[in-house]
Parts: C-alpha cells; structure tokens; sequence
C-alpha cells in the first residue's frame, strides 16, 4: 500500500535556493519516470525520514504534482558524510500495474546446525534484484538457514519460490557457506637455558 508524501515544486536557479530549502529542513529532489517528466521537487527531511524508517526503501510514495497523482519509488538518496543529514533525493515515478526491479536485503535467519558443530558462517551475498508490482516490492527476504550443516552452503536458487516477486539474480549465486574452523598450530615453547642468537656477531668470537 503506498504511503501519502507532501512535496512541492522548485525552483533550480539560483542556487542558493538550495540552500535556503535546507536552512527550512527541506531537501532537494527530483522526480520522473511513468507518465512524469523530470521534475525539481522538495520534501521534508523529518517526514521523509520518518517514513523510510517506518516503511523501508521499497516503499510506494503518493503525492500529487501539477494536479496529477504520483506513485513512485525511491531511486536514490544522498547523505551528507559529516551530518547525515539527507542532500538530495531521487524518485522514480512508477505504474502500480506493472513490475519493476528494485534491490532488497537478503537477512539469514535460524541458528545454523554446522555452527553449533563448531563451523564458521561466511554470507558472501548481502541483496538481491527483485521484479514485482510496486506495492509487492518486499523490504528483504529471509534465509533460513538452520539446516545448514558444515561443507553445505545456500544459493539463490535454493530459496522458495515467491508469488508476490520474482528474483532476477542469478540461481548459481551463493548466499551464505559453512566451513569447518580452521585449527592454528601452537607455538613450540623456546628451549631451557637456550642463549638467544645475536644479530651480527662474529661466530670466532
């Protein structure tokens, strides 16, 4: 279900208005895609934030622009490094009917057999491309990985088939292994009245 999104028209000129949008706790953004030419819009950074983090990444916004209604996703968001704070955000305006590929979270679940063997768990595949309906999108899939024993390992075509989304990765890719632990060999002990060598001295004298 898409969540309600108020946004506002901008001016691109001059730049400074940037940074007044900022100063006012807005970002800069820019919208296109579906039935959308490309469009500077602004957002508020609190309400934005707080949806994603209520909704997550996959989530469907709806607002309306130039007297239109508009789906969209969230194709990109630019963090400041120091403050965090959002710089500028792109979405992709999107028809709900039709599917579309997005990136979402692989989250490995259960306690793997072979760990509690004394194996080592490795996940070598952290996201997925996904194709679904925008609504359909999900915000990660789980990986059960509880029956892995040691030597075995999880790709993506060993994952359940979805009805909601198909996974457009690769079957052979491999999401997470289980190898035995690898035994460090101990330190022999320094012999008894053993004299250390000393670098550069003569052995005459």
């Amino acid at each position: 279900m898409a969540v309600s999104l108020k946004v506002e028209e901008r001016a691109t000129r001059p730049r400074s208005l940037r940074n007044k949008l900022r100063h006012e706790g807005k970002v800069p953004a820019v919208v296109n895609g579906y039935k959308v030419e490309s469009t500077p819009i602004a957002i508020d950074e609190r309400e934005f934030s707080k949806l994603l983090r209520e909704n997550g990444t996959n989530t469907v916004f709806a607002f309306e622009l130039g007297g239109k209604k508009v789906n969209a996703l969230l194709r990109d968001a630019q963090t400041d490094t120091f403050t965090r704070h959002l710089t500028h955000i792109e979405l992709l305006s999107v028809n709900l009917s039709e599917e579309t590929e997005a990136e979402t979270e692989l989250n490995l679940v259960g306690d793997a057999a072979g760990v509690k063997a004394g194996g080592i768990l490795t996940q070598t595949l952290y996201t997925v491309t996904i194709s679904a309906t925008p609504e359909k999108l999900p915000e990660g899939i789980d990986v059960d990985i509880s029956g892995l024993e040691i030597g075995d390992s999880i790709s993506i075509g060993d994952l359940p088939k979805n009805a909601d989304y198909t996974i457009v990765t690769d079957a052979e890719e491999q999401i997470a292994s289980i190898q035995e632990a690898q035994e460090v060999p101990e330190e022999e002990p320094a012999a008894e009245g053993a004299e250390p060598e000393v670098i550069g001295e003569d052995a005459a004298e």
